[in-house]
């Protein structure tokens, strides 16, 4: 299982509109991305801003690299999120992840 988790930080009076982007933007794109298995937004907040991980789970590459594109290791912004970010980070951290808990 390949864990790819995105971080992205906006100003705190964005933060909640940020969070409806997401939620109508990039749950949609996931729900139809064979091989998901699991997907989480986190966000915390931190002085006047608020940063987000995107933490998804694929069964493997293969299945990463046909939603992300060959480069996973690429972030994969949508549309009108420069209107957001404060900073468009260039990569994603990529683990290999195994359950602990059965």
């Amino acid at each position: 299982m390949i864990a790819r988790i995105w971080r992205g930080i906006t100003s705190l009076d964005l933060a909640d509109a940020y969070r409806e982007h997401l939620q109508e933007m990039a749950v949609p794109r996931l729900k139809d991305a064979k091989g998901l298995l699991h997907s989480y937004i986190l966000h915390r907040e931190q002085g006047d801003k608020c940063e987000f991980q995107v933490v998804t789970f694929w069964r493997d590459m293969k299945a990463m690299r046909d939603w992300a594109g060959s480069d996973p290791d690429q972030a994969v912004y949508l549309d009108e999120e420069d209107r957001y970010l404060l900073d468009m980070e260039p990569l994603v951290r990529l683990y290999q992840a195994h359950d602990i808990i059965e």
